[in-house]
């Protein structure tokens, strides 16, 4: 028989930091920004990865009432925390036991396409939303299926659609507004909504009665329209396992990819690309200890990155370095975007708000 293992695990040498505070406050401004419109939440993929365990109650207090998810299994961990009836799955009902789930749950399919349709019908029906593609071609039905007669027999709660560019000064927006446009004439629904993160910097007109802000959520700032009015919410934090010291012509890392030019002080830190800290950053200045930024050294491995502690001679072994984890700006540093830089964080982080 195997032993049980102990239970008082030490904890972990990562930790991501939620400012709680300044979530609640993203929130806040993006619901403000949305005119009359009620701003919900994509809480998806772990709540883009700081947690929905500790995104959602943060939320929820703030006073966000319709909660966004992608796949069916990510379901159960949000009922922990709101109403089903609050609760839409992007994704739809791809499979019978998606429509059964939906049912037996209380929570809202998104239906996507015809055969979602006929399938949520087939299940007894229900409350649902509806997804029209009116230009990303993801999603969504096609507009000339929405005279389809049983989409007549839905009890649609919201009907949405999504920006493909909302991001970007494009005539991509002002189609898909014109489109929505006819959907709102075509379909009927409780709600309508057209609007994500930046789709809100877009103005009232595409605000409808509902929008879904992601990234702004967690500190993203996706278009000029939300600059100055997001606030960073999560700072990474790993500590340092080793300090080593460095000879004059001494290498560092896989591939010996960097090459002391002089002797040098370093710490192996426990962050590594299977945390979501990419090889992309190699050679920047990314860590920070008390103001000091330290650069990067060589190859970053799956479990540890090595950095130059020349300037932060009081750093020793279990002490705690920052990530400099402004999204926009550790955007442009690393060429990953905003939501890439959140949804990569490893499980390996003690999630802390």
């Amino acid at each position: 028989m195997l032993a049980e293992p102990p239970s008082l695990l030490p904890p972990s040498p990562l930790r991501l930091r939620l400012d709680r505070d300044a979530l609640a406050a993203n929130w806040r401004t993006l619901d403000r920004l949305s005119g009359p419109a009620a701003a919900g939440a994509a809480v998806k993929a772990n709540a883009y990865g700081l947690g929905t365990a500790h995104v959602v109650p943060v939320l929820a207090a703030a006073g966000c009432r319709n909660w966004f998810v992608a796949h069916w299994q990510e379901v159960p961990e949000l009922l922990r925390h709101v109403p089903p009836a609050q609760v839409a799955v992007l994704h739809g009902p791809g499979t019978d036991a998606d429509a059964a789930y939906a049912r037996a749950a209380g929570v809202r399919p998104v239906l996507n396409s015809m055969p979602q349709v006929q399938r949520w019908l087939s299940a007894g029906g229900g409350p649902c939303d509806l997804m029209v593609d009116t230009g990303i071609n993801r999603l969504g039905l096609a507009m000339s299926e929405l005279g389809d007669p049983a989409i007549g027999l839905l009890e649609i709660d919201c009907c949405m659609s999504h920006l493909a560019s909302a991001d970007e000064q494009s005539t991509q927006n002002s189609l898909q507004l014109a489109r929505f446009g006819e959907v709102v004439q075509g379909v009927t629904a409780k709600r309508y909504s057209l609007a994500n993160s930046a789709g809100i910097g877009l103005g009232a007109d595409f605000h409808f009665a509902l929008t879904r802000p992601g990234i702004a959520l967690y500190g993203g700032v996706p278009t000029s329209a939300l600059a100055g009015r997001i606030a960073q919410v999560a700072r990474p934090q790993a500590s340092v396992l080793q300090v080593r010291s460095l000879a004059a012509g001494e290498q560092v890392g896989y591939n010996a990819t960097f090459t002391a030019s002089r002797p040098m002080r370093v710490g192996v830190v426990a962050m590594g690309y299977a945390d979501g800290f990419l090889r992309c950053w190699a050679g920047k200045d990314v860590f920070l200890w008390q103001g000091e930024r330290l650069p990067v050294l060589g190859r970053i491995s799956m479990d540890m990155t090595v950095v130059d502690l020349s300037r932060a001679h009081d750093c020793g072994e279990g002490d705690w370095l920052m990530l400099d984890y402004t999204l926009p700006e550790a955007a442009a540093e690393s060429g990953l975007s905003q939501y890439e830089l959140l949804t990569l964080l490893g499980i390996r982080f003690a999630r802390q708000s």
